[in-house]
């Protein structure tokens, strides 16, 4: 998963057209959150069961 989502970040990195670019840029931001909490899981830094 953290493969797929590392390389959509660097296809949206490199979207070179400004329309097209400021279109992704949510995109972008998105799928480096969804990065950051599968690392963080995988790390054990975070919990993903519920706390009930």
């Amino acid at each position: 998963m953290t493969y797929e989502l590392e390389r959509q970040i660097e296809e949206l990195r490199n979207a070179v057209d400004p329309c097209e670019r400021r279109q992704i840029e949510t995109e972008l931001d998105l799928a480096q959150a969804e990065l950051a909490l599968a690392i963080a899981e995988m790390d054990g830094r975070i919990d993903v069961e519920p706390p009930f």
